[in-house]
């Protein structure tokens, strides 16, 4: 089908919103899967009373989040390349929900920072504890992009006498090869003096997930406007015609059709010859 412009932008965003958003999903959903099912973390899942621990509830949340957001690239990737309007509407549904639940984290993040604030940290002094026992790698990359995002070095932060010294970045000054902020002081602060900070992060995931809302919808509609407008067929004379226009009907028709019978005027009595005497 023929978009036009606004359709193909659309048609564009939306392609490059899933290919970011299936990323993002498959990292979500490996980190999720590795901590389930990882030697190291498997036995904390086995025991009822670590069941609404922070690291298990974030762990559920990370694989839950990761399949819904591969679910939503596949419906939309499908329908925006194959201009499908049935994929594009599932698309549009799971995205309202996704962004509807982005604005309600963002909110409850607001209004409870302290309560989230001290969940993450102890999150983090999960992934913390569970390195130092096992040196997973996968959580040592964790570790290493938490405290890399947020600037700090351990529990301690006291580099010399600190056991997770290879996940802490690189200090910024000459003080911070001696003591870097922890980043359990550090997330707290985070949640609970930049808690605006953190539901603006949310409430802007979740514009973003309206624009990917407005551009299928767009798109689906031009899909439509494009199925249901007129199509119009072109019909041109053949070039032995174009150079004899006074060319007879019958033999445009031999000519033009030459698996079909050759068509003769029929026969009266004006065109019978007449004998001369």
């Amino acid at each position: 089908m023929a978009l036009d412009g606004c359709g193909l932008a659309c048609k564009y965003i939306l392609f490059i919103f899933n290919l970011v958003f299936a990323v993002l999903g498959f990292a979500f959903l490996g980190l999720g899967l590795w901590l389930r099912f990882s030697e190291s973390t498997r036995g904390i899942f086995q025991i009822e009373a670590l069941n609404s621990s922070a690291f298990v509830m974030a762990v559920t949340v990370l694989i839950a989040l990761g399949s819904v957001m591969l679910i939503v690239v596949v419906f939309g990737d499908y329908g925006a390349c194959n201009e499908k309007r049935c994929s594009l509407q599932v698309f549009s549904a799971l995205v309202s929900i996704l962004a509807l639940a982005e604005v309600v984290a963002g909110v409850l993040a607001y209004s409870k920072s302290d309560e989230v604030g001290m969940s993450i940290v102890e999150f983090y002094s999960s992934m913390y504890a569970l390195y130092l026992n096992s040196g997973d790698p996968v959580i040592g990359v964790t570790l290493t992009f938490i405290q890399k995002m947020l600037h700090c070095c351990g529990v301690t932060g006291v580099v010399v006498i600190e056991l997770a010294q290879k996940t802490c970045p690189k200090p910024d000054g000459f003080w911070q090869n001696i003591v870097m902020p922890n980043c359990p002081g550090v997330i707290a602060d985070v949640f609970n003096s930049k808690a605006s900070l953190v539901m603006g992060i949310f409430v802007g995931t979740g514009a973003l997930l309206i624009i990917a809302l407005i551009c299928s919808t767009t798109l689906s509609r031009k899909i439509c406007q494009s199925a249901s407008s007129p199509q119009y067929i072109i019909l041109t004379h053949s070039t032995s015609v174009l150079a004899n226009p006074q060319q007879p009907l019958h033999s445009f028709a031999s000519t033009s059709y030459p698996d079909q019978d050759p068509v003769f005027p029929p026969l009266t009595v004006a065109n019978i010859p007449v004998s001369q005497a």
